[in-house]
């Protein structure tokens, strides 16, 4: 159960306006916005730090952002933002063999070593401790310039925000999210857990 009502869509016009990013990006406005909404400045700061963040600079794809996301989310353990990061890594075109294997993308070959590099930056940057260290930033350098890193720090400081949001706040998962959380987590032992 949620630990606040989201509001209705309706709410505050131009957190609405802003929200239809969301329709490209998941198909539908988050819950999470929904809750935010019941102070609207932080509901527009995110959003538009969302599109921010999300804008392709460099060769960071729109896919690769959203295995950042999912990897970041996974290593907090929040399931709101896992099946929303999978769901948004499926509309963004990561490849089908990527979305089947995300758990081993360590080891698995639909993965190459610039992705590789920066999946790992994100779950060191992700655990409390840090972990990023010497090895993952020289691994880093091999396959990105620093605002293609810039960019990928700014993803991984966004989920960690909302992974915090969403599982503090117990935020009720969409059907459409539960649908691809299931779909490409499943085999793993996705649940929704609090996020009903």
């Amino acid at each position: 159960m949620p630990l606040i009502t989201p509001l209705t869509p309706d709410h505050d016009l131009e957190t609405k306006k802003l929200a239809e990013f969301f329709n490209e990006t998941l198909g539908f406005c988050p819950n999470s916005v929904l809750t935010m909404q019941r102070r609207p400045a932080i509901s527009k700061a995110f959003i538009n730090l969302n599109m921010a963040v999300m804008a392709n600079e460099g060769r960071v794809t729109s896919a690769l952002k959203r295995m950042i996301a999912w990897v970041s989310s996974n290593a907090t353990g929040c399931r709101y933002c896992q099946a929303h990061a999978i769901r948004a890594a499926e509309r963004y075109g990561a490849e089908q063999e990527q979305l089947d294997n995300i758990w081993e993308y360590r080891t698995h070959p639909a993965f190459n070593e610039g992705e590789r590099a920066a999946l790992d930056f994100s779950l060191a940057a992700s655990q409390v401790p840090n972990a990023v260290d010497g090895d993952i930033k020289r691994r880093l350098h091999e396959h990105w310039n620093e605002g293609e890193i810039v960019e990928m720090l700014g993803v991984i400081s966004l989920f960690g925000y909302l992974n915090r949001w969403n599982d503090s706040m117990g935020t009720t998962l969409e059907d459409d999210a539960i649908d691809s959380g299931n779909q490409y987590l499943g085999k793993h032992g996705f649940e929704v857990g609090k996020h009903v």
